[in-house]
């Protein structure tokens, strides 16, 4: 791939060694096994505040399965370069693909989870002898973490489809004029072979005296 190659994936391994120190960093404030005010100085204290609130324990598969995303992506661009074999390309486009579905599935589970762990604990809390108002049950569904799974269902559907237009303007002309020539080198292999059947049809007849001209015409 030469110097591109080299540069692209020095900053694929940098961003992804990046992203797994701060995806470590997140678990630890979480489980608050690491103060927030440490990291006040940083200015990361405000942001992983706002990320816990809004998308709690989600955040960390959406990272590691946006980070394997795009080391497919990125071997997937690399393969087309190299000129490897279709099956090798089709495989780790598969493979880019099924990182993108499983961005889509995440938002999803969790949204029920969410969804499911709000109403429980609105409900369970319910049993106070009176109905309970419009806010305070409000109150409860988002102290049940109803914020979560409306912001895990935001990030999944936005998320997997900017993975769709990354891939269509990152690889998609490469993966296209990959294929097509693969295509017409398929049909250059097959007109070759036609060729040299015609070939050694002409002469197998030359060989056995058979005329090759037509059925009518006299020797």
């Amino acid at each position: 791939m030469g110097k591109g190659g080299f540069l692209s994936g020095l900053l694929l391994g940098t961003g992804m060694s990046l992203g797994l120190g701060l995806v470590a960093i997140y678990l630890l404030v979480v489980q608050e096994i690491l103060d927030l005010s440490l990291l006040s100085v940083s200015g990361l204290g405000p942001l992983f505040s706002w990320l816990e609130s809004n998308f709690g324990y989600s955040l960390v598969p959406f990272a590691v399965t946006f980070m394997l995303y795009l080391y497919s992506l990125g071997q997937l661009k690399q393969k087309i370069g190299e000129g490897r074999p279709p099956e090798e390309v089709a495989q780790m486009e598969h493979l880019t693909d099924v990182w993108t579905s499983l961005f889509f599935g995440i938002g999803v589970i969790w949204t029920a989870i969410g969804m499911r762990a709000a109403l429980l604990h609105a409900l369970g809390n319910a049993g106070t002898g009176q109905e309970p108002d419009a806010f305070a049950m409000l109150q409860r569904l988002v102290e049940g973490g109803i914020l979560t799974a409306l912001s895990t269902t935001i990030l999944g559907g936005g998320g997997g489809y900017l993975m769709r237009l990354l891939k269509t303007f990152y690889v998609g002309v490469h993966i296209s004029r990959f294929y097509d020539e693969q295509d017409r080198h398929q049909g250059r292999k097959v007109e070759a072979l036609l060729t040299e059947i015609s070939s050694q049809g002409r002469r197998t007849a030359a060989s056995s005296g058979i005329p090759s001209g037509s059925p009518g015409e006299s020797p």
